[in-house]
């Protein structure tokens, strides 16, 4: 079975002249030629681009979706690769229904027909590692149930070997291999699709980014139904609403477009900003919307996180860019450690302002955040910059906004949108109203302190070692009687209050 699925891969990397990435070097021009000479099954001349997709498309879902995350890693792959693949499409072919239900009625340990009071065994969607069937429960709440592929988990780590396999021929023959990094890439891909496998992780997340938008006017998230959730089985709250993609329904259905596009940018911000817990996969095919103007979002496999000090530092960034305060964004960087510490400050500036001034030379609304911070990313290498795993997820997020945006409202100006939420956030988290937040947020801690000093400063002041306290203040104030007469006055008064507080504390 293994050298059948390698021997389709070597095929596959032949017709789709995919040899090309590996024998670029003008030293391997002759071994090019040669197959070209002799495999009459190769591919006629397109862009490399075309061809990379094409292959992954012929290889099966696990590809497909490898193809899909290495569009996102524009830090380290070519733009026109980065550019094709990105039209790889989420939709495959769904796996037999029977084996759907086969599957859910050994998860629930019973009859389908026990189970919900009607299913469709027709899926309404399909993807890489599982696909959803709409159901119906036996107290008539309307269901979606998510049922993982049967034996995925074998077929993804069979094929994870294989492109580490490839990846790290890659990274030994190809020119640019070691730069790249393709065996990162594939450890990265590798996590994020183990972490899709478990269902439960899912409902997790989705049950987390829902309690954060409780009694939200922006964004619905589907109820988790726990009881009939495991690892390979999720079941949640059936969404109604319109494709986002659908921009003439959704105008139809009477909402405004103008401020559905600006929510959009404004929900993206509050996931990362205040929550910093964010939903990391938002094509078009995982948001609708509602009839009322909210978004709706589904499929949480795929989540983002960000600390508080990620949160700060990309909040400066953001406020620095708006007033083209370039060395601020330098200084930012080194501050984070997301530039070495012996970074001059000088020169990283020099190189932002070469990125972000043509940039700001073009009207606000045509500007890209998610654009900026990938030419950033490219421009940061020659600095010894590590690209952040949870910033390189956020870009993608963060175009895949910025697209969605701008589909609904092509006059939607983002700048504009953003830069007062995220001033009045770091007016929240800096100024006076940050003070009192912290303050507010560590009563509890100081509550169940409080009413405990009496007692410790009553055994401290038991402790034994007072007494050598005692002598040492008594060796200091002889000491400092012939230097200063205020000193001296300062450590009578200081001794005093100590004797006092032991007083009172004896009574």
């Amino acid at each position: 079975m293994r050298l059948l699925r390698i021997f389709k891969i070597v095929f596959v990397v032949l017709r789709f002249r995919l040899d090309e990435f590996i024998l670029a070097h003008r030293r391997t021009a002759w071994l090019r030629a040669t197959l070209n000479g002799l495999l009459f099954f190769r591919s006629k001349r397109v862009p490399r681009g075309e061809r990379l997709r094409l292959a992954l498309e012929s290889l099966g879902p696990i590809f497909v979706k490898f193809g899909q995350m290495l569009s996102t890693r524009r830090d380290l792959i070519p733009l026109d690769l980065a550019d094709e693949l990105a039209r790889l499409q989420d939709r495959v072919p769904p796996f037999p229904s029977k084996q759907a239900v086969a599957m859910l009625e050994v998860n629930f340990g019973k009859p389908l027909s026990e189970v919900f009071a009607r299913f469709d065994e027709t899926p309404i969607a399909s993807a890489s590692v599982a696909q959803v069937h709409f159901a119906q429960l036996p107290d008539g709440r309307e269901v979606a149930v998510k049922v993982l592929r049967p034996g995925i988990a074998r077929v993804i780590d069979h094929d994870l070997d294989l492109l580490d396999t490839a990846a790290g021929l890659l990274e030994r023959f190809w020119a640019d291999g070691k730069r790249l990094k393709p065996r990162e890439v594939v450890a990265e891909f590798s996590k994020h699709l183990h972490d899709e496998l478990d269902l439960m992780r899912e409902a997790a997340s989705a049950s987390q980014l829902k309690r954060n938008f409780a009694n939200s006017d922006l964004l619905m998230v589907p109820e988790v139904y726990w009881d009939w959730c495991s690892e390979s089985v999720m079941v949640m709250e059936r969404m109604y609403g319109i494709p986002v993609s659908q921009v003439d329904a959704i105008r139809a259905a009477g909402v405004d477009i103008s401020k559905l596009a600006a929510d959009g940018v404004e929900i993206f911000y509050t996931q990362v900003f205040r929550d910093g817990f964010f939903h990391a996969d938002m094509h078009p095919g995982n948001v609708q919307v509602a009839r009322d103007g909210r978004y709706i979002g589904l499929d949480f496999g795929i989540m983002g996180t960000l600390t508080d000090t990620d949160k700060k530092y990309l909040a400066q960034n953001f406020i620095a860019f708006f007033r083209r305060d370039y060395k601020r964004v330098a200084e930012v960087h080194i501050e984070s450690g997301w530039a070495p510490a012996e970074t001059r400050v000088d020169e990283l500036e020099a190189a932002i302002r070469s990125v972000c001034e043509p940039i700001f030379d073009k009207p606000l609304r045509e500007v890209s955040f998610g654009r900026v911070l990938l030419r950033l990313f490219q421009t940061s290498r020659r600095f010894g910059i590590e690209i952040q795993p949870q910033l390189v997820l956020l870009q993608k997020t963060l175009l895949n906004v910025e697209g969605l945006g701008l589909q609904l409202d092509p006059e939607l100006d983002l700048w504009k949108t953003a830069k007062p939420w995220l001033e009045r956030w770091m007016s929240e988290q800096v100024g006076w109203r940050g003070f009192v937040k912290a303050l507010r947020e560590e009563v509890p801690t100081y509550a169940t302190l409080l009413p405990q000093l009496p007692r410790l400063l009553h055994q401290r002041l038991n402790d034994p070692r007072l007494d050598q306290l005692e002598g040492l203040l008594h060796y200091h104030l002889r000491q400092t009687q012939q230097r200063n007469h205020w000193l001296q006055i300062i450590a009578a008064i200081l001794f005093a209050m100590l004797l006092w507080m032991m007083y009172s504390t004896g009574k």
